[in-house]
């Protein structure tokens, strides 16, 4: 494991990252999604693919990466442009898992990889919605005790400015931005995803004109149980 520290938007973060097969010359590279790091993608995917060097990072504000500052999503892509620069790392392949799909959207490498991706919105439950106006009611009396009550899984344990960026990032629509990828993408979902539901995923399929869309049983969770079916379908796709 090893660390770069830089300085992009007047602020300085520190990125953890590893690269595997570090004599190969076209780059792989990994992104988590939301919550959580790069050991669970490298654990996914480091067996596979092994003609490339694999580059799996820790986004700032999880895993070893840090941030002080409330962050979107585009500032983000631009924290890792940078990094790329200071580090010489290429562009070739970048898999992007849930939130992590839409930085490597936002990246424009040679080949997308989206693996349960987010970026398309889908309409929040009659329940959630409750929740929100509640919490936004009870906030204009200065009454907050009970916001751990209407913050989502994802949303808990966050320090201050990773929760700001958390209520940024749940709400952004890339479908421009997908429409506007004009490179070679590759789209794996699991069927029974409830975090990104698979219609989702035959939007973002529609919205970039090269892409191929596979589905698979499983969550959201589901490339760690197909990460070796979905290294075969890379592999034969770079080599068509």
């Amino acid at each position: 494991m090893a660390k770069k520290s830089l300085k992009v938007l007047g602020d300085r973060f520190d990125i953890s990252y590893e690269i595997i097969n570090q004599d190969k010359t076209k780059d792989f590279i990994v992104l988590h999604g939301w919550g959580s790091n790069k050991g669970l993608m490298r654990q996914s995917f480091s067996k596979f693919l092994s003609e490339f060097r694999h580059i799996y990072i820790d986004l700032p504000g999880f895993g070893n990466s840090t941030t002080d500052i409330k962050l979107d999503t585009v500032q983000y892509s631009n924290i890792l442009n940078e990094f790329f620069k200071v580090a010489n790392i290429k562009k070739d392949i970048i898999l992007g898992h849930s939130f992590g799909g839409k930085v490597a959207t936002l990246l424009n490498p040679d080949l997308l990889v989206l693996v349960g991706s987010s970026g398309i919105l889908v309409p929040k439950s009659f329940s959630v919605r409750m929740k929100i106006y509640l919490n936004k009611f009870l906030k204009q009396f200065g009454i907050t005790l009970f916001r751990k009550f209407f913050v989502s899984d994802d949303g808990k344990n966050l320090s201050p400015h990773m929760y700001e960026t958390f209520k940024t990032v749940v709400n952004e629509d890339f479908s421009l931005l997908f429409e506007s990828y004009s490179g070679k993408a590759l789209l794996f979902w699991g069927k029974d995803d409830t975090a990104t539901p698979l219609e989702t995923a035959k939007k973002i399929n529609q919205k970039i004109l090269n892409s191929k869309l596979f589905e698979y049983d499983g969550d959201h969770y589901f490339f760690m149980q197909q990460s070796e079916k979905i290294a075969k379908v890379i592999k034969t796709y770079i080599e068509l």
